[in-house]
Protein backbone atom coordinates (compact mmCIF):
# COMPACT_ATOMS: atom_id res chain seq x y z
CA UNK A 1 0.00 0.00 0.00
CA UNK A 2 3.05 2.21 -0.12
CA UNK A 3 2.17 3.32 -3.65
CA UNK A 4 -1.20 4.71 -2.57
CA UNK A 5 -0.94 8.47 -2.29
CA UNK A 6 -2.17 10.33 0.75
CA UNK A 7 -1.88 13.68 -0.98
CA UNK A 8 -1.59 15.07 -4.51
CA UNK A 9 -4.01 12.60 -6.07
CA UNK A 10 -5.24 13.36 -9.59
CA UNK A 11 -8.71 14.49 -8.46
CA UNK A 12 -7.21 16.70 -5.76
CA UNK A 13 -4.70 18.26 -8.16
CA UNK A 14 -7.44 18.99 -10.72
CA UNK A 15 -9.54 20.74 -8.08
CA UNK A 16 -6.58 22.71 -6.71
CA UNK A 17 -5.53 23.88 -10.18
CA UNK A 18 -9.09 24.96 -11.02
CA UNK A 19 -9.45 26.90 -7.75
CA UNK A 20 -6.04 28.52 -8.23
CA UNK A 21 -7.00 29.58 -11.77
CA UNK A 22 -10.06 31.31 -10.31
CA UNK A 23 -7.83 33.29 -7.95
CA UNK A 24 -8.35 31.36 -4.74
CA UNK A 25 -5.35 30.73 -2.50
CA UNK A 26 -5.27 27.90 0.01
CA UNK A 27 -3.04 25.55 1.95
CA UNK A 28 -2.65 21.95 0.86
CA UNK A 29 -2.40 19.07 3.31
CA UNK A 30 -2.26 21.63 6.14
CA UNK A 31 -2.24 20.19 9.65
CA UNK A 32 -4.88 21.66 11.93
CA UNK A 33 -4.40 21.12 15.65
CA UNK A 34 -7.91 21.51 17.04
CA UNK A 35 -8.65 22.51 20.63
CA UNK A 36 -10.19 19.09 21.20
CA UNK A 37 -6.70 17.65 20.76
CA UNK A 38 -7.53 16.12 17.40
CA UNK A 39 -5.19 16.62 14.46
CA UNK A 40 -6.75 16.94 11.03
CA UNK A 41 -5.18 17.30 7.58
CA UNK A 42 -7.70 18.53 5.01
CA UNK A 43 -6.68 18.13 1.37
CA UNK A 44 -7.34 21.85 0.86
CA UNK A 45 -7.66 24.35 3.71
CA UNK A 46 -8.81 27.95 3.44
CA UNK A 47 -7.53 29.02 6.85
CA UNK A 48 -8.79 32.60 6.86
CA UNK A 49 -12.34 31.50 6.04
CA UNK A 50 -12.15 28.25 8.01
CA UNK A 51 -13.19 25.99 5.14
CA UNK A 52 -11.74 22.47 4.97
CA UNK A 53 -12.07 20.52 1.72
CA UNK A 54 -11.60 16.76 1.46
CA UNK A 55 -11.50 14.89 -1.86
CA UNK A 56 -12.42 11.33 -0.92
CA UNK A 57 -11.54 8.32 -3.04
CA UNK A 58 -14.43 6.00 -3.83
CA UNK A 59 -12.63 2.87 -2.63
CA UNK A 60 -10.96 4.18 0.52
CA UNK A 61 -14.01 6.03 1.81
CA UNK A 62 -16.64 3.47 0.72
CA UNK A 63 -18.57 5.51 -1.83
CA UNK A 64 -22.13 4.14 -1.96
CA UNK A 65 -22.20 4.71 -5.73
CA UNK A 66 -18.76 3.49 -6.86
CA UNK A 67 -17.05 1.93 -3.86
CA UNK A 68 -16.11 -1.68 -4.41
CA UNK A 69 -15.85 -4.31 -1.70
CA UNK A 70 -12.78 -6.49 -2.03
CA UNK A 71 -13.38 -10.22 -2.10
CA UNK A 72 -9.85 -11.17 -1.13
CA UNK A 73 -8.99 -10.66 2.56
CA UNK A 74 -12.48 -9.43 3.30
CA UNK A 75 -11.81 -9.99 7.02
CA UNK A 76 -9.23 -7.17 6.79
CA UNK A 77 -10.72 -4.76 4.26
CA UNK A 78 -14.31 -4.71 5.54
CA UNK A 79 -13.50 -3.36 9.01
CA UNK A 80 -10.77 -1.08 7.63
CA UNK A 81 -13.11 0.68 5.21
CA UNK A 82 -15.75 1.02 7.94
CA UNK A 83 -13.13 2.60 10.24
CA UNK A 84 -12.20 5.04 7.47
CA UNK A 85 -15.81 6.19 7.17
CA UNK A 86 -16.18 6.46 10.96
CA UNK A 87 -12.96 8.49 11.16
CA UNK A 88 -14.33 10.82 8.47
CA UNK A 89 -17.48 11.43 10.54
CA UNK A 90 -15.48 12.09 13.73
CA UNK A 91 -13.20 14.46 11.82
CA UNK A 92 -16.18 16.33 10.37
CA UNK A 93 -17.73 16.69 13.82
CA UNK A 94 -14.47 17.94 15.36
CA UNK A 95 -13.98 20.53 12.61
CA UNK A 96 -17.58 21.75 12.84
CA UNK A 97 -17.22 22.04 16.62
CA UNK A 98 -14.09 24.15 16.06
CA UNK A 99 -16.03 26.50 13.76
CA UNK A 100 -14.92 25.16 10.39
CA UNK A 101 -17.06 24.50 7.33
CA UNK A 102 -16.41 21.01 5.96
CA UNK A 103 -16.75 20.19 2.26
CA UNK A 104 -16.44 16.52 1.28
CA UNK A 105 -16.29 15.64 -2.39
CA UNK A 106 -16.13 12.25 -4.06
CA UNK A 107 -13.42 11.74 -6.65
CA UNK A 108 -16.06 11.00 -9.31
CA UNK A 109 -17.80 14.37 -8.98
CA UNK A 110 -17.40 16.45 -12.18
CA UNK A 111 -14.76 19.16 -11.78
CA UNK A 112 -17.08 22.09 -12.50
CA UNK A 113 -19.55 20.82 -9.88
CA UNK A 114 -16.75 20.38 -7.32
CA UNK A 115 -15.44 23.89 -7.95
CA UNK A 116 -18.96 25.32 -7.64
CA UNK A 117 -19.44 23.50 -4.32
CA UNK A 118 -16.20 24.87 -2.87
CA UNK A 119 -16.87 28.40 -4.16
CA UNK A 120 -20.37 28.29 -2.64
CA UNK A 121 -18.93 27.27 0.73
CA UNK A 122 -16.35 30.05 0.54
CA UNK A 123 -18.88 32.72 -0.34
CA UNK A 124 -21.23 31.47 2.39
CA UNK A 125 -18.50 31.78 5.02
CA UNK A 126 -17.50 35.25 3.86
CA UNK A 127 -21.17 36.30 3.97
CA UNK A 128 -21.49 35.15 7.58
CA UNK A 129 -18.71 37.40 8.76
CA UNK A 130 -15.65 35.19 8.35
CA UNK A 131 -13.95 37.63 6.02
CA UNK A 132 -10.28 37.72 5.42
CA UNK A 133 -8.45 41.04 5.68
CA UNK A 134 -7.82 42.75 2.38
CA UNK A 135 -4.20 42.44 1.35
CA UNK A 136 -2.50 45.24 -0.54
CA UNK A 137 -2.63 44.54 -4.27
CA UNK A 138 0.26 44.74 -6.67
CA UNK A 139 -0.28 46.55 -9.91
CA UNK A 140 -0.43 44.11 -12.77
CA UNK A 141 -1.13 44.12 -16.47
CA UNK A 142 -4.01 41.69 -15.99
CA UNK A 143 -7.42 43.06 -15.04
CA UNK A 144 -8.78 42.05 -11.65
CA UNK A 145 -11.61 39.56 -11.58
CA UNK A 146 -13.98 38.45 -8.90
CA UNK A 147 -13.43 34.75 -8.02
CA UNK A 148 -17.06 34.48 -6.92
CA UNK A 149 -18.25 35.59 -10.35
CA UNK A 150 -15.55 33.40 -11.82
CA UNK A 151 -14.58 32.39 -15.28
CA UNK A 152 -16.26 29.47 -16.92
CA UNK A 153 -14.93 26.53 -14.98
CA UNK A 154 -12.99 23.89 -16.84
CA UNK A 155 -15.02 20.89 -17.88
CA UNK A 156 -14.07 17.44 -16.87
CA UNK A 157 -14.04 15.16 -13.92
CA UNK A 158 -11.97 15.24 -10.80
CA UNK A 159 -10.62 11.79 -11.58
Amino acid sequence: MKANRRTDTKPELALRHALHRLGYRYRKDYRLDLESGRRVRPDIAFTARKVAVFVDGCFWHACPEHGSKPRANEWYWGPKLIRNVERDRVTDAALILAGWTVVRLWEHVPLDEAVATVVTALTATSATGHTRPEAPRRESAQPDHDPAAGKPSPAGRLA
